[in-house]
């Protein structure tokens, strides 16, 4: 995994190296667009958060070990460990004092930020993906930080920076699931969950999810139920909802958007569903918790 070491600020917990991009009126009215670029080595005391952030971060570790917590969950992190932090959702992480962290990180912002993640196997309910084979997508954001940010780097048009940011997560997505990997301590209930928490919001069946684990849908839904409480359906509609109930506390999008975005084929079924999870149609809860 390649190393940035050329660092050009220390702050108390780090060293940086970090360039801000003023996106364009073009690169705005895209699906995604990227905001700042950079790589850090952590000093012993590195500790961030509790927090939030506004944008989506994508966060790549090149090496050393510390801890990602987000949505309550825990995360080692290792070498070739990706993870994201969400807009709003508080995060922590910290190194271990003996093996400093370093990372490469990306942040982002668009209208279809989280289906770009999706892209890469990065979810709200999954923001951590362990052990990537992901040494192209290193080398890219490197190679994308040096234009930008490396001594007598002209500033780069936004054809070049789109081009530069959509080449790491083409390269992210052809290491994330290399052909014919498959760990083996992952059960194929687990992989039957995977697919569900990635693919939720693009209309996918529960036949559809357990032929993707390897086995009949009956089959699926009882192990599903006993293992997780729940059966597959309810799950999938709560990762939608969950999702819809975020984008409507935390965009401008529309409700029909939201309801797209999130999987749902008509405004009417969305807000029914909504409704009958949340105890609110969508636009009520969306005025209830307006700061205006």
């Amino acid at each position: 995994m390649p190393i940035d070491a050329d660092y050009t600020k220390e702050d108390p917990n780090e060293y940086l190296r970090i360039h801000f991009f003023t996106p364009s009126e073009y690169e705005k009215s895209g699906p995604a667009w990227p905001i700042r670029l950079g790589s850090n080595l952590a000093k012993p005391d590195y500790h961030i958060g509790p927090r939030t952030t506004a944008y989506y971060y994508l966060l790549l570790v090149l090496g050393g070990r510390g801890t990602f917590v987000q949505n309550g969950r825990t995360y080692p992190l290792a070498a070739g460990d990706l993870y994201c932090l969400f807009p709003q959702v508080t995060h922590e992480y910290w190194t271990e004092p003996t093996a400093p962290l370093r990372k490469i990180f990306l942040a982002f912002d668009g209208k279809m930020a989280l289906e770009l993640l999706r892209r890469v196997g990065l979810t709200p309910q999954r923001p951590h993906l362990p052990a990537l084979h992901a040494e192209q997508a290193a080398a890219d954001m490197i190679a994308f930080l040096e234009k930008t940010a490396g001594v007598g780097a002209a500033e780069a048009s936004d054809l070049d920076r789109l081009s530069a940011f959509y080449r790491i997560f083409a390269s992210l997505e052809r290491g994330a699931a290399p052909e014919g990997s498959e760990p083996s301590a992952v059960s194929w209930l687990q992989r039957g969950l995977d697919y569900m928490e990635i693919h939720y919001a693009d209309g996918i069946t529960i036949e559809e999810v357990a032929r993707h684990a390897g086995v009949g849908r009956t089959h699926f839904s009882k192990k599903f139920h006993e293992c997780y409480g729940t059966t597959p359906v309810r799950h999938m509609q709560r990762l939608k909802l969950d999702e819809a109930r975020m984008l409507l506390e935390q965009t401008t999008y529309s409700l029909s958007e939201i309801a797209h975005s999130v999987g749902y084929p008509d405004l009417f079924s969305f807000s029914k569903a909504f409704k009958k999870h949340h105890g609110l149609p969508p636009k009520q809860y969306r005025q209830q918790r307006s700061p205006c």
